[in-house]
């Protein structure tokens, strides 16, 4: 079976977008996944082809209909978990695209407005995803991250394996600097190792890198990574003279 993502929206000229390009669109050409675009509109149920009303206890903005939605989700097949992408979700992270792209495929469904009714995400039983802590006009955006994201996991989009496994996130860190030719530029110089040809001491030069980089930027994961490390306070100079004031003290 063909992994296919059906998105929902109100602009679904919006896509394929990116997606059309590079390693995606070369991968939809090539017939290893397919994109299925449903217009919510097409749904509506008046002459203005209206999707959206005012919230009930009122405030600002308009939210978007649950009968028209859901006719939309009714009408249509697709394969796989029915997604709100919405800030309120749990975020996405490698583990679950990893998830997604494992699966037949994706029902994607991009709010607009405040959002869509609560009674439909229920009656649907939504998961709701988030990119993360920040807001987007709407879920089309997100939409076409979480394709991209799962589509270059699917067997014959990347060429090699062992670049996907070198990856961030992939084996809980982020990833090692990488560097090309030239060997000079602006006075910067490619680190003598990785010209060695000892791949065992550039293997370990990477981990090491990677395992810097993801300690100094990323705390969260680091502490899923060693987590006894990063509970550890840190002993620094001041901590050590401290130690030893209070030694002095006691006796």
């Amino acid at each position: 079976m063909i992994w296919c993502a059906s998105v929902f929206t109100l602009f679904p000229e919006m896509l394929p977008g990116p997606l059309a390009h590079s390693l995606a669109g070369k991968a939809m050409k090539a017939g290893l996944w397919r994109l299925e675009t449903v217009d919510i509109r097409d749904f509506a149920r008046d002459k203005h082809r209206s999707v959206d009303d005012a919230p009930f206890g009122g405030g600002p903005g308009m939210v978007m209909r649950p009968d028209v939605l859901d006719a939309a989700i009714a009408a249509t097949g697709g394969v796989g978990p029915l997604v709100h992408l919405s800030p309120r979700g749990r975020r996405l992270d490698q583990e679950r695209v990893c998830e997604l792209a494992a699966l037949p495929g994706i029902r994607l469904v991009c709010g607009r407005f405040e959002g869509i009714d609560e009674r439909v995400i229920e009656a649907r039983a939504m998961a709701e995803i988030s990119l993360g802590d920040f807001v987007l006009s709407g879920g089309e955006a997100a939409a076409i991250a979480v394709i991209d994201a799962c589509v270059r996991l699917l067997p014959g989009v990347v060429g090699s394996a062992e670049a996907l496994s070198e990856e961030s996130f992939a084996k809980g860190l982020i990833e090692y600097p990488q560097y090309t030719r030239p060997r000079q530029w602006q006075g910067r110089a490619v680190p003598e190792i990785l010209l060695s040809g000892d791949h065992a001491r550039i293997r370990d030069w990477r981990r090491a890198e990677a395992e810097r980089l993801t300690r100094e930027r990323r705390p969260d994961l680091w502490a899923r990574y060693r987590p006894s490390e990063a509970a550890a306070p840190e002993t620094n100079d001041q901590t050590i003279e401290t130690i030893k004031s209070i030694d002095e003290v006691k006796r």
